[in-house]
């Protein structure tokens, strides 16, 4: 039996944690009034994809018990074309009373019909406005007039740690809401040159593509896009695309029916620690320039290889990821103000961008031997001249092939590879294998020293040092 003191102690703990609880739940948001409000603009959008099939097609004459059996028709046995009807489901939300809807592109990709069902149950043939692969977004259009729309949020205001949620049909499941916690900003992801994604931890799966991402306000901040996953589902980290992106690309395809950005013609690379020292920068930052193409606007603006981008119209640069987005929300012929590091001391460019082109370029594959390679011991590596095939195909002036990395060399460390074509090393170009000699021979040690490379058609800088 509990004692009256001992009873009164343990109820009274009861009470405290229960009081703690409610207090604990009274500071959680209530998602009930947003959800009430937002949902009508939120749409099922599904698409049917015709597939040509080929089936096999037994002549009559073949015996009933081989018809049956046949798992693989014998050859000679006929094929008949059939259609086959592919459905895919996603989401989406409307952004104007007279129809305009967004979405992914990878939900409507290839769709030779889409259809969007809304809030109150109708059905509608949307038309298809436009797309945009690089930021997987799409505009679509349905007939209709005094349609819900969503209210837009500005999504350069999310901050870490704020409330989201997100409506959408995961697995067809029509209107379905979960919440969560913006997690980071700004992510990059690999094949995503220009979107700096927004990542959360609200529970997204197959069928939220293309739905909308709300703050606290009921306010759109972001289309929620992508998942990173191992097992086919939701593990805690979601993507979406940044409202300001989606609501530049959705003007231009309203208007022009396609999407411009902003382009410099440049290859760059992220500058880790042992670059930024030999660049002489105090710590890893910046997108490294590592080739020009000379008929680009960066080269007409000044940019050369060996500059390390740090702003973009005041916007700091911290990796080489942060840049193409940056550059592609400058419009096509308009200046921006371009800070680098070139040669230690930091110097302001007014570059005019270009518009990107649609198909980027690439590189082939490494040519031929034509001469006796040179030695450079203290890196060990041998190289030779650089054979005239591959400089045209690489666009290459000067510089050295490599023939031969020796195993745990300074230059196998700073990762060299059999076939780089050496551009230039410490800032000096490379014109010759005895000239690379030389150089190699003068060269400072325990010290970071910054090589320009090419690597099948791929211009690019490693560190590296020599400890002799």
């Amino acid at each position: 039996m509990l004692s009256k003191k001992t009873a009164f102690q343990a109820l009274s703990f009861t009470l405290l944690l229960a009081c703690s609880l409610l207090a604990s739940a009274a500071n959680l948001p209530d998602f009930t009034q947003l959800v009430e409000k937002a949902a009508p603009a939120v749409v099922n959008i599904s698409t049917t994809q015709q597939v040509q099939k080929r089936t096999s097609r037994i002549p009559q004459e073949v015996p009933e018990i081989f018809r049956h059996f046949f798992g693989e028709m014998p050859e000679g046995f006929e094929q008949e074309p059939s259609k086959k009807h592919q459905q895919s489901l996603g989401s989406g939300f409307i952004i104007s009373e007279d129809g305009y809807i967004l979405t992914n592109n990878h939900v409507i990709e290839n769709a030779d019909e889409i259809m969007v069902r809304l809030n109150d149950r109708r059905e509608l043939v949307a038309e298809l406005i436009g797309s945009d692969p690089s930021s997987d977004l799409a505009l679509l259009k349905v007939k209709a007039k005094g349609l819900p729309v969503v209210k837009m949020g500005n999504s350069d205001q999310l901050k870490v740690g704020e409330w989201v949620l997100a409506i959408g049909s995961p697995f067809g499941f029509d209107y379905s809401v979960t919440a969560g916690i913006v997690s980071a900003k700004g992510r990059s992801l690999p094949n995503e040159t220009y979107v700096p994604f927004i990542q959360t931890d609200v529970a997204i799966n197959p069928g939220n593509s293309g739905g909308p991402l709300f703050n606290l306000n009921g306010e759109v901040v972001g289309i929620n896009s992508q998942i990173y996953t191992r097992s086919g589902g939701f593990m805690g980290l979601s993507f979406a695309i940044p409202m300001q992106v989606a609501f530049d690309v959705a003007e231009q395809l309203k208007s022009q029916g396609r999407v411009s950005r902003g382009w410099l013609g440049v290859a760059i690379q992220d500058v880790n620690r042992d670059l930024a020292e030999s660049f002489g920068l105090e710590k890893p930052q910046g997108a490294l320039v590592a080739n020009v193409d000379p008929e680009g606007p960066g080269a007409k603006g000044g940019l050369i290889a060996g500059d390390i981008i740090l702003q973009v119209n005041g916007k700091t640069i911290n990796t080489s990821s942060d840049l193409p987005p940056t550059v592609g929300r400058i419009r096509p012929g308009e200046k921006g103000r371009f800070v680098v590091m070139r040669n230690g001391s930091r110097k302001t460019l007014n570059i005019a961008v270009g518009e990107r082109p649609n198909a980027p370029q690439v590189g082939n594959q490494i040519g031929g031997a034509t001469s006796a390679p040179i030695a450079a011991d203290r890196l060990g590596l041998k190289v030779e001249i650089v054979p005239t095939a591959l400089k045209e195909r690489w666009f290459v002036d000067n510089g050295v092939q490599i023939t031969e990395v020796s195993a745990d060399s300074a230059a196998a460390i700073a990762g060299l590879r059999q076939g780089d074509v050496l551009v230039s090393i410490a800032g000096k170009e490379i014109t010759s294998p005895m000239q690379f000699g030389n150089l190699v021979k003068a060269l400072p040690t325990n010290q970071s020293l910054a090589v320009r490379l090419v690597r099948r058609g791929s211009p690019l800088f490693v560190a590296l040092r020599i400890n002799d």
